[in-house]
């Protein structure tokens, strides 16, 4: 026993001995610094940790997880945020594999059918911590997106169909209807309606909001776009008046800088009102009306390498001749592949998140086929001749649709980067691309319309699906069907 002891012993010496030979070995190549001392003037500083999370931590905690904390770190990377990022553009290969792994979420939100009917509408408040839900007998759903708990549900939030939602900010949203009124909500108190807003004549299928005037901006089936100041509103309701009227409208859109308003119609029409101004109620003969004429299938792409800019309000349009006055209205017959001969509603419309481009989803007359075309904004000063000098739309993209539901319209959007597409399609969804490395619009536009790219398709439903739309802060997505189930869309680690 006792020489057993001393082997140990020695053995604990001969241990500690090595330690301390190799600490000195690395103190002699690396010596020590006091912490009072400055770095020298050629190291850079040390970053704060991970004030924008990396990619493999966890940044709040809770809910999120790996995928959320990922999801947070290129976001940050996307606005240009955080430590690590490169002024450069990348193909951004994790944003990628991250919506390729896409898969419905084992806790998807299962409503039943027998009170709510189908899903028409899905929208995440501004900071992604509701979902409301749309629903076509009178009611409106809310749940938690991240642990698909049931909040709230609105059992009479109007008399007829709910169409469409949108939130003002992260706790005032609307609701509008086929009773023809307007309804506005607050988080806070969700036992009552703020107020109703009635004006419209017919069934209000669109609601947009300007955050410049807090402009409250309406369309419906009566042909007539419709403001509503918020800034004095009551429970009586608020101030409105009609300030644009057409024939056969379908949807009515806001770019995101609120420079330009698009409507597109049920006649295959699409009209811009530019440089935006709200506050003007337009009587038919008070606006510049711009020639109609159709937009060019293809034509030659803006100079390689050329950054794409913003949306500028004060540059000059190429279709313009001199200084245009406000709500110039521009009417356009966009050119679908296919339909060259026939006419095409335009049934869904969508603007980019950064202004570059619109989205549309349209039909045949004879409904016989289904299209999603991508429309890049021509502004600024041209690098290249335009093929028609006043047209301000061109087509860039474009996919054929499954055309399974036939006289429902389906609501497509683009993720909150702009890089792809989620579209209904049939019993599923698609995820689109404008390339195969999900790059940005700008930095692929090309030469000759091209396709859009399937990054992934999945079938999570057993009845059409009428809506998607992406979760503005974390990596997730939601669809609705016609027989009133909402699915919810997360990576899969």
């Amino acid at each position: 026993h006792t020489h057993t002891k001393k082997l140990c012993n020695a053995s604990y010496a001969a241990q500690q001995l090595r330690h301390e030979a190799v600490k000195e070995r690395r103190e002699s190549r690396f010596p020590a610094r006091s912490e009072a001392s400055p770095p020298p003037a050629s190291e850079e500083p040390k970053a704060a940790p991970q004030t924008d999370g990396g990619p493999g931590t966890d940044s709040g905690g809770g809910g999120g997880g790996r995928g959320s904390s990922l999801f947070s770190w290129l976001h940050n990377r996307t606005i240009r945020r955080g430590v690590f990022v490169d002024p450069a553009r990348d193909n951004f290969r994790t944003m990628t594999s991250l919506y390729c792994s896409m898969n419905p979420a084992v806790e998807s939100v299962n409503l039943s059918t027998q009170t709510h009917g189908a899903v028409f509408n899905l929208e995440y408040s501004p900071d992604g911590s509701v979902l409301t839900v749309a629903c076509e007998q009178t009611e409106v759903l809310l749940f938690d997106p991240i642990s698909s708990r049931h909040i709230k549900t609105l059992t009479e939030a109007h008399e007829d169909c709910v169409n469409n939602i949108r939130f003002l900010d992260n706790r005032l949203f609307a609701t509008c209807s086929d009773d023809t009124t307007i309804a506005l909500w607050d988080l806070r108190k969700l036992n009552s309606k703020v107020c109703s807003l009635h004006g419209h004549a017919s069934w209000v299928k669109n609601i947009e909001y300007d955050t410049n005037t807090r402009l409250l901006v309406t369309s419906g089936f009566d042909g007539n776009v419709i403001t509503w100041d918020t800034n004095r509103f009551t429970e009586d309701g608020c101030p409105h008046k009609k300030f644009f009227h057409t024939r056969y409208l379908m949807r009515m859109r806001l770019t995101p800088d609120c420079s330009k308003m698009l409507i597109s119609t049920s006649s295959g029409y699409l009209l811009i009102l530019h440089d935006l101004d709200l506050t003007q109620s337009l009587e038919v003969g008070s606006y510049r009306m711009l020639r109609a004429r159709r937009t060019p299938l293809s034509s030659a792409s803006r100079s390689a390498g050329t950054p794409r800019q913003g949306n500028d309000s004060s540059k000059i349009h190429p279709h313009r001749e001199g200084l245009s006055p406000r709500n110039s209205l521009e009417v356009l017959t966009p050119e679908i592949p296919g339909e060259r001969d026939r006419g095409n509603c335009i049934t869904s419309l969508q603007l980019h998140p950064k202004g570059w481009a619109t989205l549309i989803r349209c039909s045949s007359n004879m409904d016989d086929q289904e299209w999603t075309c991508v429309y890049e904004f021509q502004e600024g000063a041209p690098t290249r001749p335009l093929v028609s000098p006043r047209c301000s739309l061109r087509l860039t993209h474009y996919i054929e649709e499954a055309n399974v539901g036939r006289g429902y319209i389906k609501e497509l959007c683009f993720s909150p980067d702009g890089r792809l597409i989620c579209s209904p399609y049939g019993y599923g969804v698609r995820l689109l691309a404008f390339n195969e490395r999900c790059g940005e619009l700008a930095d692929c536009l090309p030469v000759q319309t091209s396709c859009l790219r399937e990054i992934r398709s999945i079938y999570s439903h057993s009845d059409v699906v009428l809506t998607t739309k992406f979760s503005p802060t974390h990596c997730q997505l939601a669809s609705g069907c016609l027989s009133g189930r909402v699915a919810l869309y997360q990576p899969k680690f």
